[in-house]
């Protein structure tokens, strides 16, 4: 008998939706010079997630951990066959082809945001701006798939995996759930964006009034027109 049992802690969830934020707020700003500072902001943000996650993936809660969802090829390939099956392999956690999801999203994440962060800094030219941007479309196509896949997968299985992503429940056992959502690592991750954003908001310089630029270019004619 199956029943609505917890899957997915707080800490998950919260990378889980801050990091497609993030991400997607980079993608965004990444050709605007006015909003260059808050495209870095976020580039640092993704990757104190990312970070985060890679420590979560070993002390987390069951479904959280690396363990559960690391699988070979032939794992992975037994999964993908049995969706045209008439019975497609279900997984209470991450299927396999999410779990290689998971790991690829990880390491261009981490790609992505590590040339970005050595680009802003002018290390390594113009090659290595061009590997930031090849990594980000690379992670951008595997978010597209991502989401297609889960909507697939919601249809085979004929459950709402977005909603298990947002409020942490699914469908499965007694034995399958877990026993606390991590509400103090949720709430203190929570607390360590926050304090970063407050402190970038604060320390950023600020934008130059309208018309400010004319009137010193005005002044600075006026003061040349007297001598």
């Amino acid at each position: 008998m199956t029943s609505r049992v917890l899957v997915w802690d707080l800490p998950t969830r919260l990378f889980h939706w801050l990091l497609a934020a993030s991400f997607a707020g980079a993608w965004l700003t990444a050709e605007s010079e006015r909003w260059r500072d808050i495209h870095v902001a976020l580039g640092y943000t993704c990757a104190g997630l990312i970070l985060f996650r890679l420590v979560w993936g070993f002390v987390g809660s069951r479904y959280a951990r690396f363990s559960s969802f690391a699988a070979g090829p032939r794992r992975l390939a037994a999964y993908l066959a049995s969706l045209f099956g008439p019975a497609p392999q279900r997984h209470v956690g991450h299927n396999p082809a999410g779990g290689w999801a998971v790991f690829a999203l990880l390491g261009l994440g981490l790609l992505t945001s590590a040339t970005g962060l050595l680009t802003f800094s002018d290390i390594g030219g113009h090659a290595l701006e061009e590997a930031h941007e090849v990594a980000a479309s690379a992670m951008l196509a595997l978010v597209v798939v991502h989401i297609c896949a889960v909507i697939v997968s919601s249809a085979l299985h004929r459950e709402n995996l977005v909603r298990g992503m947002l409020t942490g429940y699914k469908e499965g056992s007694a034995d399958e759930g877990i026993p606390r959502p991590g509400w103090i690592v949720g709430a203190a991750l929570v607390a360590a964006l926050a304090a970063f954003w407050i402190a970038t908001l604060r320390d950023a310089p600020p934008e130059p009034r309208p018309g400010a630029a004319v009137t010193s270019a005005h002044a600075r004619h006026s003061d040349t027109d007297e001598h």
